[in-house]
């Protein structure tokens, strides 16, 4: 209001100008004539965050202002009819006619609370002394519109109270809300609320009527100022269809998208000030999916959506595969593909359970022998190599039937112990340009996927176990693994974390609770496993296949819904057909591409404690607070708790050693009643408003008093505080869980009541940014500060935790 206020203020001249006449000379030319256009329409809609194009004609070299109000008038003047109300609010801009025309770009700045008001516009060109000779053109008005609102999602138990979500599993209630403290338009206003079958953006525009499909029809709702909660409604209470399930259907979506409009002026079709959920981009609103732990293996091979052909060939020494693809593959264009790299000991063999599910879900996977003894350097070659002979062979392998059909420019590695750390030696022999192959190049490497693996080559190994710039870098974890162990004692080989640490793009890591070495390959045995609670073998790849379709789904091919699967806590949201053993838990990592987030503070850079990694003022109120590298630092090296000595026990996400170091820092300390670690933001911080979450990672300290005192996930508040002084906090257990417990597997040291603890194991947090505003006025372009809260009121009252990757990121 301020800038406003001296906005008229500085124009007050221009209008006392305006306002006064003068006498004529009798020699003034008759009016020429002027004109107005919004982006070429005398009646427009624009987006917030987009830019109006303001187009004024008249006599070139005539001076020329644009009126700029917010009621419609009209109202004489000097005789004359003007389209404006000459409100208080009215707005006074120069117009440079020097040639005849002026354009002007007017930015619609991206506050969802414009959404609906209405801009009134009238240019003035003076072609004369007398008010007679003034020029008024025709007027012109703009509605601005919010088309990004994101409104399906689920009530929560605790403040935020909703939460919205990409991804629903079928059979799953929807609910819609809106905050209209965001909104302040809809207030009292009764609309009707559609879900329609998604449209593209174009689609949309081209047919923009209204078929609600679900059960009952579109709803109404009146909505009230106040909690988010009072203008919450469900729409769907499980009815909505997915993809085709049934055996051998053909359909491999793994969800269908759906679109919510609510019908603001309730006439049956998508226009002015709707609201809609599906528009912005390309994805839809949210999706219905499917059961992605469902698919076919080698007992069942029909029961995913294609039939599945399993075929063995050799090329010659270490070139013999196993592969797997769609029987149907001949009526499917090019599909990615997934390269599989067993471990030491293992066999290329055991891989039904991912190669039956990815391929009828229209992946073709190669499972190929590996040369693993000698080390992951030569598993690395026979990656390389393997890859290569499927591509320049295609017209021979099984006939043809692939020939044609393989998107060589879409590669997924995934890869298994030795193989896991051969297929990021073998990206990095792709980076450096010391293996160039004939049919395939380093940017078709989409993902890489690496199972329970070893860390041979540090970072300076030739090769060196090293993602690089791989798009996207996966790493699954077995808790109970009993070789590939992560115990500090095994020394940075057998590490699993600094795979991942390493990669410089998108990257992110699934841990399993109670899973071993062999729980990951089908070939029977022992699962090598050491711990309690095991889940075994069944069990673990019930979940395999309920994160490695959406993996795939999310970063291949782009599916919208998949990506939820990957970071919302699996208490609360998990696919359909994972394990429901109480014993089975998983943490999830997941780290945006570098482009897409603001780092606030990942203690990388600026050691002291009062200054965060990005020169925001940090301070801190809790117990024992320190920073350093990610690794447990005992000597010698093993999990036991040393009071005072190791603050971050337990913890391998740093390297041991200098060839294995990945300059990974966080924060430890000890939850006190009313402890906090704050930050006071830098100017360039504030604009939270501009990105979609906030991310952070934290974990248990293993094995300290603190952690074993009551073997429980732990949560605390996260509070924002905007530069008026308005704060919302957020209960970070109101999303299901928290940071979970450390696995109570006992050896690699001991502890204060017994050796009971593993990794302190890291899993991430994002909170919808817009969720602190679910009635609260918080003004997400300029937070001043960010707070995390301890103890009593705001979460667990006892724990030892590190934090580390603080930062905002976008969807």
């Amino acid at each position: 209001m301020r800038r406003l206020v001296s906005l008229l203020a500085a124009t007050a001249a221009a209008c006392s100008l305006v306002a006064a006449p003068a006498a004529s000379s009798g020699s003034e030319p008759a009016p020429a004539g002027a004109t107005l256009q919004l982006n070429g329409l005398t009646s427009a809609v624009a987006e917030i965050g987009s830019t109006v194009t303001v187009t004024v004609t008249g006599t070139a070299g005539r001076p020329a202002l644009l009126l700029v109000d917010v009621a419609p008038g009209p109202v004489t003047l000097f005789g004359q009819s003007v389209a404006l109300a000459f409100s208080p609010g009215l707005l006074v801009l120069p117009v440079d006619l020097t040639t005849g025309t002026a354009t002007l770009n007017l930015p619609i700045q991206n506050q969802s609370r414009l959404h609906g008001g209405q801009l009134f516009m009238v240019a003035w060109v003076g072609e004369g002394s007398a008010p007679a000779s003034w020029c008024w053109s025709n007027g012109a008005d703009l509605l601005v519109v919010d088309r990004g609102p994101q409104l399906a999602g689920r009530s929560l138990s605790q403040f935020p109270s909703f939460e919205t979500v990409r991804a629903f599993n079928r059979g799953s209630s929807v609910e819609v809300a809106v905050n209209t403290q965001s909104y302040p338009a809809l207030n009292g206003r009764t609309a009707d609320v559609y879900v329609v079958a998604a449209k593209t953006r174009a689609e949309w525009d081209g047919d923009p009527s209204l078929a609600d499909v679900s059960f009952g029809g579109a709803e109404s709702i009146t909505f009230a100022l106040g909690s988010i909660q009072a203008n919450t409604l469900t729409v769907d209470t499980g009815t909505l269809l997915g993809p085709n399930e049934s055996a051998a259907s053909g359909d491999v979506r793994p969800g269908v998208g759906y679109d919510v409009v609510i019908d603001v002026n309730r006439n049956g079709v998508f226009d002015r000030d709707d609201l809609i959920d599906g528009y912005a981009g390309a994805e839809p609103g949210f999706e219905i999916m499917r059961d992605l732990a469902a698919g076919g293996s080698s007992s069942a091979p029909m029961a995913g959506p294609n039939p599945v052909t399993e075929m063995l060939y050799t090329g010659g020494a270490m070139l013999a595969q196993d592969t797997y693809y769609p029987t149907n593959i001949p009526t499917m264009g090019r599909v990615p593909l997934v390269v599989i790299s067993h471990g030491n000991g293992h066999n290329y063999r055991w891989y039904d359970h991912l190669g039956y599910h990815l391929a009828s879900y229209g992946y073709v996977v190669m499972s190929h022998q590996n040369n693993t003894v000698p080390g992951s350097h030569t598993a690395a070659l026979t990656t390389l190599d393997n890859t290569d002979y499927l591509l320049g062979n295609l017209a021979a392998i099984g006939g043809g039937v692939l020939d044609g059909h393989i998107d060589t420019d879409n590669i997924t590695w995934i890869g298994h112990s030795r193989g896991g750390d051969g297929v990021a030696r073998a990206y990095d022999r792709l980076f450096r340009g010391t293996t160039v192959p004939a049919n395939y190049t380093k940017a078709s490497i989409k993902l890489i996927s690496s199972i329970a693996p070893v860390d041979f080559g540090g970072t300076t190994g030739v090769p060196a176990s090293h993602p690089r710039d791989v798009p996207a870098y996966h790493l699954w974890v077995g808790q109970a693994d009993a070789d590939v162990n992560g115990c500090a004692n095994a020394g940075d080989l057998l590490m699993w974390y600094h795979l991942m640490e390493r990669a410089t793009r998108a990257r992110q890591s699934i841990s399993l609770y109670g899973v071993g070495h062999g729980d990951f390959h089908d070939g029977g045995g022992s699962s090598v496993a050491s711990g309690p609670d095991l889940i075994g073998r069944a069990e673990t790849h019930k979940i395999m296949r309920g994160y490695v379709l959406p993996l795939l789904e999310h970063y291949v091919r782009g599916s919208y819904g998949s990506k939820d699967y990957l970071w919302r806590p699996f208490e609360s949201f998990r696919a359909l057909g994972s394990s429901v053993d109480p014993n089975a838990h998983v943490n999830l990592q997941l780290q945006e591409e570098p482009a897409a987030r603001l780092v606030i503070d990942d203690f990388d850079t600026n050691p002291s404690p009062a200054l965060a990694s990005s020169g925001a003022a940090a301070s801190q109120t809790v117990l024992e607070y320190s920073e350093g590298r990610l690794i447990d630092s005992s000597t010698p090296p093993n999990f036991t708790w040393r009071p005072g000595v190791d603050p971050m026990n337990g913890c391998t996400i740093d390297g041991l050693t200098a060839a294995f170091r990945t300059d990974s820092y966080g924060c430890a300390f000890v939850v006190t009643p009313g402890g906090a670690i704050s930050y006071d933001l830098l100017r360039s911080q504030r604009r939270f408003g501009d990105y979609e979450y906030l991310s952070f990672r934290a974990a248990q300290i293993t094995r300290a008093p603190e952690t074993i005192a009551e073997v429980v996930d732990v949560t605390f508040t996260v509070t924002l505080e905007d530069s008026g002084g308005r704060t919302s906090s957020i209960n970070i257990g109101a999303y299901g869980g928290g940071i979970e417990d450390p696995y109570q597997r006992f050896g690699c040291g001991s502890g204060p009541r017994g050796p009971f603890g593993w990794n302190t194991e890291f899993e991430t947090v994002r909170i919808r940014l817009a969720d602190f505003r679910h009635g609260t006025p918080l003004n997400l372009r300029s937070i001043a500060k960010l707070t995390f809260r301890f103890g009593g009121g705001f979460g667990s009252a006892e724990a030892r935790l590190a934090l580390d990757e603080i930062e905002l990121t976008d969807r």
